[in-house]
């Protein structure tokens, strides 16, 4: 199935990262978008102030989702006028929870030009406000406009609010529900993790490069970013 279909327009997902962004690209991918989701490696020409690379980039994809798509969204609605925005929202409490278990201690460059310091441990009254900014002035520069969707998922937001936004059907198959923490594992989910944890690297590297060789999507590339991603962590730990 092809997943660059033309659709009506652009649509940027601008919710902060770990407000629900990769359930989001999911849905997107399965509504037959090219998604880009978070791109780590686009933080120098960023520090640097070059913006014109990191635009250009997402001009091959129909959506967008995660950082630093996210706290670009004046420049998105400037480049690709007539596109369709998705805040996704989430307790500041339970996201600051949540990112200060996944970032932890970790100097992440993007998260320097996001914060104004790439790491989140002892700066997070520093993270929060930055939160609480981006929410505010969203809110502040898209209204009285009709182009802006907010979802909750946590309130159960799903496909019906979603394609109704984007003037699509609804797929007959359950919402993607990504990056779910272990505490709300089902029983499929258990069993993926744990196949997950029992086959090494290397022997999952090798599966998908067959695969692709035989012609079938890499799913877990299904945001285009992860040998750049990877890429970008390796030589962070190599200047290290």
């Amino acid at each position: 199935m092809s997943r660059n279909k033309p659709h009506k327009s652009r649509v940027f997902c601008i919710g902060w990262h770990k407000t629900g962004t990769s359930t989001m690209g999911h849905a997107l991918y399965e509504l037959g978008y090219s998604v880009l989701g978070a791109r780590l490696d686009m933080a120098q020409p960023l520090l640097n102030g070059n913006i014109d690379p990191v635009i250009q980039l997402t001009g091959h994809f129909d959506a967008l989702q995660d950082v630093p798509w996210a706290a670009l969204y004046k420049e998105l609605d400037q480049a690709y006028p007539d596109s369709k925005f998705i805040l996704t929202v989430r307790d500041e409490k339970a996201w600051l929870h949540s990112a200060s278990k996944h970032f932890k201690d970790t100097d992440i460059p993007l998260h320097e030009w996001l914060y104004t310091d790439g790491v989140l441990l002892g700066n997070e009254s520093l993270y929060l406000k930055r939160y609480r900014r981006h929410y505010r002035e969203v809110n502040e520069y898209f209204k009285g406009r009709d182009d802006l969707l907010t979802m909750d998922l946590a309130k159960g937001d799903a496909w019906g609010k979603l394609c109704s936004f984007l003037e699509v059907p609804i797929p007959k198959k359950s919402f993607p529900h990504a990056n779910k923490g272990k505490h709300s594992f089902n029983r499929k989910d258990r069993i993926v993790h744990f196949i997950r944890k029992i086959v090494p690297d290397p022997a999952l590297r090798a599966r998908v490069k067959v695969l692709e060789k035989l012609g079938f999507h890499n799913g877990r590339n299904r945001f285009n970013n992860v040998e750049a991603n990877r890429k970008e962590r390796q030589e962070r730990v190599d200047h290290h």
